[in-house]
């Protein structure tokens, strides 16, 4: 029996990633972006090089009841969501009384709230059926705080605590959680934060979006509840618990401001 998969911010980057990784495994797609046109071109492309069923929804998931319009329309097709993959997000950067409040609070709506309603809508079903999948995107930028990116690091600290919560609460039910945790990455995101002279993309190399899908896709099947791409980055997570938060604020503040 087929599989389907809903995927946010499937319209590029890790997202689009996934979605290819997904539809190789043959599964069917529900995937979901504000950007209809690139969208459709995903859609035309996956169904036709694998012959698997696409569904695609454009829409703001930082708009008020976004969430849940979404999953009464999937809900109304009759289609059962195995996998969901919340993925949408983004970030800002700058020092914090600068930045744009109106940005912040999308941030805010599209990291935590919406992620958090999709689950909270899509998860019954799966117990209900005793197996399904959960992965919540958050970033290595969880496990600190981030001076110029304070409302972004926060936000992701919430996605990996809320994640290792509930696959806690899940534990036996047949479905797992996952945070997949990558670190700067070569995915567009740099961009739409106007990050470029941040310390943490400005003249790296860095993995590729499809590095960081594939990691993240093969510790979502093997039911890991946090998973950090590259090794650096799973050192750097372990040796900021052994060190003073005002030391780790200073050092990411160093990382992370404009070169």
């Amino acid at each position: 029996m087929k599989s389907t998969a809903l995927i946010t911010g499937a319209s590029g980057g890790i997202g689009m990633e996934l979605a290819k990784i997904f539809a190789r495994n043959h599964a069917d797609l529900v995937l979901v972006a504000r950007s209809g046109e690139k969208l459709l071109e995903l859609k035309k492309s996956l169904e036709s090089e694998y012959g698997i069923k696409v569904k695609s929804i454009t829409r703001d998931l930082a708009e008020k009841n976004a969430a849940k319009e979404i999953f009464e329309q999937v809900k109304a097709e009759g289609i059962e969501v195995d996998f969901l993959i919340n993925n949408a997000g983004f970030g800002d950067f700058g020092l914090f009384y600068r930045t744009d409040w109106i940005k912040e609070e999308k941030m805010m709506d599209l990291n935590i709230k919406a992620l958090t309603h999709l689950t909270k809508l899509f998860l019954p079903p799966m117990l209900e059926r005793k197996k399904g999948r959960i992965m919540n995107v958050a970033s290595t930028a969880a496990f600190q705080p981030g001076p110029f990116w304070a409302v972004y690091f926060a936000t992701k600290a919430y996605v990996l605590h809320f994640s290792e919560a509930i696959a806690n609460e899940l534990k036996g039910s047949g479905v797992t959680v996952t945070a997949l945790c990558p670190g700067p990455s070569a995915s567009g995101f740099e961009t739409a934060a106007l990050a470029e002279r941040s310390g943490l993309f400005k003249d790296k190399k860095l993995p590729t979006a499809k590095e960081v899908a594939e990691f993240g896709y093969n510790a979502m099947m093997k039911g890991k509840t946090v998973a950090i791409h590259g090794k650096r980055n799973r050192l750097l997570a372990v040796s900021i618990k052994l060190t003073p938060r005002k030391m780790v604020t200073s050092v990411v503040r160093k990382m992370t401001e404009a070169k």
